[in-house]
């Protein structure tokens, strides 16, 4: 008979709950302090000891996190150090734990967006996101597309653990707290455990002051992190966006309008917006291009192609390291997409946090002295989905707040932060379009324009 191996740690209620889930995707956690770490790292491995030559992937979003929350004390759970009574034993050059029973647990990273790039093709009976919400949408959807078996005997799943904050605030709370899912989704694929501090007996046994420790931050932190409170999106840049304010329906815009496009390109992903600029100076972005693998060719004839021929633009603001000259050809990308007939571009001004502040100050909601309903000076499209799903989820830099922090999936707001910086002109709108009011309104102010002239002209 073989040795009998136990695992050390006996689970808790939630943890217990979390173990027994059996929905495809599975969340736990949403305040600090609830065992998440240990619930989803021995929930790996008991699926690597129930199926006998199973493949699973550990993910954290730095490798300085994985290996102090999962590979160490792994190889301390799995006696990887043993010469008798181990499970596993750990490849540190493969990242890999590998079973007894032929099963294998990989652990990896993904800090920059093109890193989950590296699993491309892998498949996995399951994947674990420790602090889901540090990964981005792109990310987690590139993800589930390694999670497929051809085995019958168990059922592929993803389990998430995540605070309230980061990157991936919101689309984490979208399937797993709000349950607003999309026509693609089945709401039985999804189910969420909430843990908090409280529930977790070993650590209030070990650290009853840690309590005390979270009662001290500021409102929105001990809110997301003491009480789990979704609503309280930490850390988030952009706090003035409001889809009620700044998402309008498609309509069709006065051909008065000026017009000029924003380009932030990159091969990981081309994000460029049409953009719209009316009298007063407010802007409407109304099209989008947003695409991966695109070529600087490929991309600039995208572009045009897709600019009807009676939109005439200004120009097309690009980011800046297209003027830098490749290698390869010695051209510039800026030439390159010249030559592919995008013949209209200008050097993007790239200073980050004075673009952030002047983005800031055109999302910033007011009231239509006119209408009396709230607006801004930037509004969107419905249809430019990946800016509006993007631009709310930024978060600020851990280590310079006033920037944006470039964990996140940022092309499209790089693409924005450039249009609002090339300090769009307005439009003069044409006698023609105006109502009978507003041409009233018009020569009443020309007519106490010229009035307070000639006060000038006599008093001088």
């Amino acid at each position: 008979m073989g040795e009998v191996v136990t695992l050390p740690g006996i689970p808790q209620p939630k943890q217990e709950e979390f173990f027994l889930a059996d929905s495809r995707h599975i969340g736990y956690g949403g305040a600090r302090g609830g065992g998440k770490s240990w619930a989803l790292r021995r929930k790996m491995v008991l699926r690597r000891l129930m199926y006998p030559g199973s493949k699973g992937l550990l993910l954290r979003r730095t490798y300085p996190e994985l290996l102090a929350n999962h590979v160490l004390p792994l190889q301390t759970e799995l006696g990887c150090r043993k010469k008798k009574g181990w499970l596993a034993r750990y490849n540190a050059q493969e990242h890999v734990f590998r079973f007894v029973n032929g099963s294998m647990l990989f652990l990896g990273y993904c800090k920059a967006e093109a890193d989950v790039l590296r699993y491309q093709g892998q498949e996995y009976d399951d994947i674990g996101l420790e602090e889901a919400t540090h990964f981005t949408e792109f990310q987690v959807n590139f993800l589930r597309t390694c999670l497929r078996t051809v085995r019958t005997d168990l059922q592929p799943r993803i389990y998430y653990t995540a605070n309230p904050g980061g990157v991936g605030h919101l689309w984490f709370k979208r399937l797993f707290i709000d349950k607003q899912y999309e026509e693609d989704e089945n709401p039985a694929d999804y189910t969420f455990i909430p843990a908090r501090v409280w529930d977790n007996q070993v650590l209030m046994n070990a650290d009853p002051g840690y309590i005390k420790e979270l009662q001290k931050l500021p409102e929105d932190l001990r809110r997301a992190y003491l009480d789990g409170d979704w609503d309280v999106f930490a850390g988030q840049y952009f706090k003035s966006f409001r889809r009620d304010v700044h998402v309008i329906t498609p309509r069709e815009l006065p051909k008065w309008h000026k017009r000029f496009r924003s380009l932030d390109y990159g091969l990981d992903r081309t994000a460029c917006y049409w953009w719209a600029v009316d009298s007063e100076g407010n802007c409407i972005v109304y099209r989008e291009l947003y695409e991966s693998g695109l070529t600087l060719s490929q991309a600039a004839k995208k572009i045009v192609e897709m600019t009807p021929a009676e939109e005439r633009m200004d120009y097309t603001v690009g980011s800046p390291d297209l003027w830098n000259k490749r290698q390869e050809t010695g051209q510039s990308g800026a030439e390159i997409m010249y030559d592919a007939g995008l013949t209209d571009l200008v050097c993007a001004d790239h200073n980050r946090i004075p673009g952030w502040r002047v983005l800031t100050e055109y999302l910033e909601p007011f009231q239509d002295p006119n209408t009396g309903a709230t607006t801004a000076r930037l509004l969107i499209f419905a249809n430019c989905v990946n800016l509006i799903r993007t631009l709310p989820s930024l978060v600020h830099d851990d280590h310079n707040p006033e920037d944006v922090s470039d964990k996140g999936e940022d092309h499209a707001a790089e693409s924005v932060r450039y249009g609002v910086m090339s300090r769009p002109r307005k439009a003069k709108e044409p006698e023609s379009a105006k109502t009978v009011i507003q041409q009233d309104k018009q020569a009443l102010a020309d007519k106490a324009r010229l009035a307070r002239r000639r006060l000038r002209l006599r008093s001088a």
